[in-house]
């Protein structure tokens, strides 16, 4: 796909400066000078490190044919000249590659949890039903939602794959950074609203709105919205679009187990082979998504006993032990109470929690993380994260401080934490290890360190039994 310089400049209604582009065709966009290919343009997006200014002239030495800037550069090739480069790189972006979405059913999720299921049970419903799903998120790529240029390619291969729907994970941080600007989203999707991320937006209000921002009719034809919460019901009061509502009134559960639950969904009943009350109301969020594409809710109550595991999302881990291992992604307030709330539903004796939090993140969440899981579990390891370029003693003071009686061990050491609490774990107790999930690296200083939960889980639980052998 392509598209021409001045077809371009002409959308955006923009001044263009610099040499003749009176024959340029624009087969490509990127944002990184090192990743340029010939023929591509360069959008020099100003961030919080670097501005992209200051490499166009390594984009135009790697072939970049034309520059997207908001000031002049006069480095030899035609150059459009806009007043914000990040909010039209998406829209630019999506005419290069012939604007995808308008030949997908592209699905939006966004909210503080739930995101990843809930994208992972659209994709799995879909493919089930005679679709073709293709995904974008946490588990696809490195950036839940990726930068604009990646996206519109993404999206453009899905379309040329044969794909009819996108599944995606869209994050505040990419609707406040204008990376879905230029995508149409069939439908749209929020999941709840907790405390994180607030050292980007400053607030839970800033927050918020960077949520909403999906649900605007310029990118979104219709919503599903989960208003079990304040915060979905005030969404759901102010959209202008078609909204479908769900809450906790929308299942019967009879049933929630570590890896099955059963509940009413429109007067179908469905197993789930997924634990936990949170995992239902992301399969009834997902259920909902599928039948705005027109799907039948029957063949979707169906569907959904059909569904994959999703990897580090209340994953159990066997071992041929006597107690529960459960390994989940959750790493915020909410997403622990959720968790822990879940597996307390299946811990006969005692719940052991093993988490920590990552670094150079939102520390305000810390403390709010220490409170729910001294206040929810039986036993507490703090441990290490992501420290990243934190101290990990630093770190775990910050959880600390939210609990109104210490954790019983305090384990910098990730795999001598999760050691010591399958070492301590005893028949009919629950231990959750939590916060990596799916994460297979640990992120200490610079150094990028192998780390799978899942898979330390399983080693040290060998460990542990063949020493009691």
């Amino acid at each position: 796909m392509s598209a021409r310089f001045d077809e371009i400049a002409a959308a955006l209604r923009a001044a263009v400066v610099g040499a003749d582009r009176s024959t340029i065709t624009i087969s490509d966009v990127e944002h990184d000078s090192r990743e340029v290919e010939p023929g591509s343009m360069f959008a020099c997006i100003p961030g919080a490190i670097t501005d992209g200014h200051l490499h166009a002239a390594k984009a135009v030495e790697a072939g970049a044919i034309a520059l997207l800037v908001d000031h002049p550069l006069d480095l030899g090739v035609p150059e459009i000249v806009v007043d914000d480069v990040r909010e039209v790189v998406g829209p630019v972006a999506s005419m290069v590659h012939g604007n995808p979405s308008r030949g997908l059913d592209v699905i939006g999720v966004t909210g503080t949890n739930g995101k990843t299921t809930t994208v992972r049970l659209v994709a799995s419903l879909v493919d089930q039903l005679g679709g073709s799903a293709a995904e974008i998120g946490t588990l696809t790529g490195v950036r839940t939602t990726p930068e604009a240029p990646e996206l519109q390619r993404h999206l453009n291969a899905a379309k040329h794959a044969g794909h009819d729907v996108v599944a995606m994970e869209v994050s505040s941080h990419a609707l406040d950074l204008h990376r879905v600007d230029g995508t149409r989203f069939k439908v749209a999707a929020f999941t709840n609203l907790g405390v994180d991320h607030l050292d980007h937006h400053g607030g839970l209000d800033a927050y918020f709105e960077a949520k909403a921002r999906l649900f605007n009719p310029a990118l979104s034809e219709m919503a599903v919205v989960n208003v079990a919460s304040p915060e979905g019901r005030r969404l759901a009061d102010r959209l202008t679009i078609p909204v479908v509502e769900i809450d906790d009134a929308s299942t019967d559960i009879s049933h929630l187990g570590a890896l099955t639950s059963r509940f009413q969904w429109r007067g179908f009943d469905v197993e789930l082979p997924l634990g936990g009350a949170f995992n239902v109301t992301n399969a009834v969020l997902a259920a909902e998504i599928v039948v705005a594409l027109g799907r039948s809710p029957s063949v979707v109550a169906e569907a959904l006993t059909e569904v994959p595991a999703v990897p580090g999302r209340f994953e159990t881990i066997d071992g041929g032990q006597t107690f529960t291992v459960i390994v989940d992604y959750a790493h915020t307030p909410d997403g622990l109470a959720a968790v822990l709330e879940a597996a307390r539903g299946v811990t006969e004796k005692s719940l052991i929690v093993v988490f920590g939090a990552g670094g150079d993140r939102d520390r305000r969440k810390r403390p709010q993380m220490g409170d729910v899981v001294r206040q929810l579990a039986d036993r507490v390891v703090v441990t290490s994260d992501n420290p990243r370029n934190e101290s990990p003693e630093a770190i775990i003071s910050g959880i600390v401080s939210g609990m109104d009686s210490s954790p019983d061990l305090i384990e910098p050491d990730r795999r001598a934490a999760i050691r010591h609490a399958l070492a301590g774990a005893r028949r009919g107790d629950v231990v959750l290890i939590a916060g990596k999930g799916h994460e297979a690296t640990q992120i200490i200083g610079e150094t990028v360190l192998d780390f799978d939960d899942r898979l330390v889980a399983r080693e040290e639980l060998k460990r542990v039994l063949g020493a009691g052998s």
